[in-house]
């Protein structure tokens, strides 16, 4: 299964070059900048009408107004992830999102205790303590993501959040991924990343 990981393009997903083909494109949050429905609606319209067999993405901090929103009316093989999972092709997927209301509460940490076990992929917004989350002499990542990280094992982690970590680490069996396009500068768009597994 080919999956094409994408993150944090903050309202510049029309400035995208065309992505390259995938059986599943992941966008693991921030798809807006200021957080509007505009925007959300705006990165909605492009995600639907990419020609990917399976499309699925998740909130980060940025997408405050899908906080508690149920969204209707995608196309079938357009998944959105909050606090749930798919199956696709035999392979599961779990996505958590990134909401400061959680954060600020014992929420996020409930919702991190949560992630099933057998999940193979898993999408968060938030990295992982210690793990492609160092931006000014500060580790940005949850230590309760990093130690239910460690229980679930899935084979990968996408996630985003820190722009000045975009890369690929392996440790413990376990491939991250930090997907964020958005350049430290938050000016220009890097290349999206095309992962293989299974």
């Amino acid at each position: 299964m080919k999956i094409l990981h994408i993150s944090d393009t903050h309202g510049s997903h029309r400035r995208l070059p065309e992505l390259p083909d995938a059986d599943v494109v992941v966008h693991s949050g921030d798809f807006t900048m200021n957080g509007s429905e505009q925007e959300a609606l705006d990165f909605l319209n492009w995600f639907c009408e990419l020609p990917h067999r399976h499309k699925i993405f998740i909130c980060g901090n940025h997408d405050i107004c899908l906080y508690g929103a149920g969204i209707e009316g995608l196309d079938s093989n357009v998944h959105y992830l909050c606090n749930s999972g798919i199956t696709l092709d035999g392979v599961s997927f779990y996505g958590v999102p990134m909401f400061m209301y959680d954060c600020i509460t014992d929420r996020q940490a409930w919702n991190y205790a949560n992630i099933p076990a057998g999940t193979d992929i898993l999408i968060t917004h938030t990295p992982p303590y210690g793990i492609l989350d160092f931006d000014s002499n500060i580790h940005y990542g949850s230590k309760e993501l990093l130690a239910r990280v460690a229980i679930v094992k899935p084979h990968l982690h996408l996630f985003g959040h820190i722009h000045s970590q975009y890369g690929v680490e392996i440790s413990c069996n376990v491939t991250f991924s930090n997907g964020a396009l958005m350049n430290a500068e938050d000016s220009d768009l890097r290349s999206p990343r095309l992962m293989e597994c299974f």
